[in-house]
């Protein structure tokens, strides 16, 4: 065998990695090298071949004016349409709460109306004595569900007559009040909250004696007094 034989056979190392380790910039693809870079005259890129290959790689296209502003107007408008369904939402719980809550008041209302009579009763048999054994048992159930609706009583003898609050059914006077007095409270009243349920049927008393009114003193001038020689302009009568 010849020397030139006996040489070991050639080892070429192709690096077809698509990033430069050492640059990391993009590398060419192996079919678009130019001419003269085959694997005999090197496979691995330098850092200059790198940049030029990333400099000549194709930039993607910038979006047009157009477009962008159709995008932009486009998701403002749909920024409208949700912040405007999210408050008819909210309107619409608001409202359906609102109603619920009426619907309730209206209910408990209505069935403390139909306790007023059987009230009344016990109050009546209350004051003859006559609230015990089981009908007193029954009657604080009767007045435990009022108390569990937030239903109140009111009017008590002494109170000042509001005709908002009172239903006058009598009428006298008295030197010992200095205002329209409910002094006698013959039905209570029953209020839920701040709304009147059913006003209190009382006996007014007024003042025997209501403060004088002071009638205001009028100043007046006299001016007949006021002679001709006084005025301007004025001179002696012709004789």
């Amino acid at each position: 065998m010849s020397q030139q034989d006996e040489q070991p056979p050639r080892v070429v190392i192709r690096d077809k990695r698509r990033i430069d380790p050492t640059s990391g910039a993009a590398r060419v693809p192996a079919g678009n090298e130019p001419a003269g870079t085959g694997p005999e005259q090197g496979e691995q890129m330098s850092e200059h071949d790198s940049d030029m290959a990333t400099a000549g790689a194709p930039v993607a296209e910038q979006p047009v004016d157009g477009v962008t502003d159709d995008a932009a107007r486009q998701l403002a408008e749909r920024t409208e349409d949700l912040q405007r369904v999210t408050a008819e939402y909210a309107n619409y719980r608001r409202r359906v709460e609102r109603d619920r809550v009426l619907v309730v008041d209206q209910a408990a209302e209505r069935f403390a109306g139909q306790l007023f009579p059987i009230v009344d009763d016990i109050e009546r048999a209350r004051d003859h004595g006559d609230l015990t054994g089981a009908f007193k048992v029954v009657a604080d159930r009767v007045l435990g569900l009022l108390d569990g609706l937030g239903v109140t009583t009111f009017g008590t003898p002494g109170d000042p007559f509001d005709p908002s609050l009172h239903e006058a059914v009598l009428h006298d006077t008295s030197p010992e009040v200095t205002e329209p007095t409910a002094s006698t409270v013959l039905r209570p009243g029953f209020r839920r909250g701040d709304r009147v349920l059913r006003t209190a049927m009382v006996g007014v008393t007024d003042p025997e004696s209501p403060a004088p009114v002071v009638a205001e003193q009028a100043v007046v001038v006299d001016v007949s007094t006021d002679t001709a020689d006084d005025q301007p302009g004025a001179g002696p009568a012709a004789g």
